[in-house]
């Protein structure tokens, strides 16, 4: 398996595997949106995409986003999204792509990587905690904006 970041070439099969991940989230299938909305990250270079590939074929991606801490006045990255083929799961795409973002913010000389998840997607949690990272519960959001 290779891991890597996403070029333009990956955007069909990316698009496909972005799309599984939104239906995931309960969200209606569209891959020529899905196709847009990557297309546009890529192109205006506002989030950062790693692919996990194995025999030409890509199985699972994590996408991050810059954010900025302002007490450390340091850059930060969500990780936003990670999602590997359900066919393609327990082989380590999850942990290598972990590993990726990890690298990734250390390279870039980041102040932390945060990541959130839904409350019931325990089995993403079990990966995230096996992987070093540490769940917090102070977070609040507004949702209806």
């Amino acid at each position: 398996m290779d891991v890597r970041k996403a070029k333009k070439k990956d955007l069909e099969q990316l698009s496909v595997l972005f799309d599984k991940y939104r239906i995931f989230y309960k969200q209606s299938p569209d891959v020529n949106r899905s196709k847009l909305f990557l297309k546009k990250r890529m192109k205006r270079k506002e989030s950062v995409i790693f692919v996990a590939e194995e025999r030409n074929e890509l199985i699972g991606f994590t996408q991050l986003f810059p954010i900025f801490s302002s007490v450390s006045m340091k850059r930060t990255w969500l990780l936003n999204d990670l999602y590997v083929n359900e066919r393609s799961r327990g082989i380590g795409a999850a942990t290598a792509l972990l590993n990726a973002a990890r690298e990734f913010g250390a390279e870039t000389n980041s102040k932390w990587l945060l990541l959130q998840t839904a409350a019931d997607n325990l089995t993403a949690q079990k990966v995230y905690e096996k992987n070093g990272w540490i769940r917090e519960t102070d977070i609040f959001y507004r949702a209806d904006l």
